[in-house]
């Protein structure tokens, strides 16, 4: 990997009382650790050299005061919508990345575009299901469909898989 790449990786940014806040690089971490603002709490990656000096490679950093910000919610988007539906189907099960988005009620028969209206569909269960109610179409939702909870493991668990070491930071927010 070269120090380029290393510059990239992703660090775990907490707020002075622990709670995770973002997910910033490597670059961006090193520049809040040098300024003062923040600490390094996990060093899992080793270390990266100038000419001059040796410095140690942050997984994970905290803040040195409170940031205040209101509780986040979670936006209604084509994204999101695949993510809590886990790139599946929720008519018929299919897993890909080329889902679509479906109206559970049609918008044309009142349905509003909100969480608990909107499902990811395969593009063929979406057209056999067309401007219908699911029990017109003779289809059944495998879920239904909830607002996720913006938790810390929601908004940053993807990264648990490749940072095993974050998950004591995660948890529990």
């Amino acid at each position: 990997m070269s120090p380029l790449d290393k510059l990239r990786e992703p660090v775990l940014l907490l707020n002075v009382n622990f709670e995770p806040l973002h997910v910033c690089n490597t670059k961006r971490a090193l520049a809040l650790v040098f300024g003062g603002k923040a600490e390094i709490l996990l060093n899992g990656r080793g270390t990266i050299r100038s000419t001059s000096a040796e410095f140690d490679i942050p997984s994970v950093i905290r803040l040195g005061y409170m940031v205040r910000r209101p509780r986040l919610q979670i936006s209604l988007t084509k994204r999101e919508i695949l993510r809590r539906d886990d790139h599946t189907c929720q008519y018929c099960g299919y897993r890909s990345h080329v889902l679509t988005i479906d109206h559970v009620i049609p918008r044309r028969l009142g349905g509003t575009h909100v969480w608990t209206n909107v499902v990811a569909a395969c593009p063929s269960c979406n057209r056999r299901k067309g401007g219908k109610l699911p029990e017109h179409a003779n289809m059944r939702l495998k879920r239904l469909p909830i607002q996720p909870k913006p938790t810390a493991v929601y908004r940053f668990g993807q990264h648990l898989t490749t940072h095993g070491e974050w998950e004591q930071f995660i948890t529990g927010w």
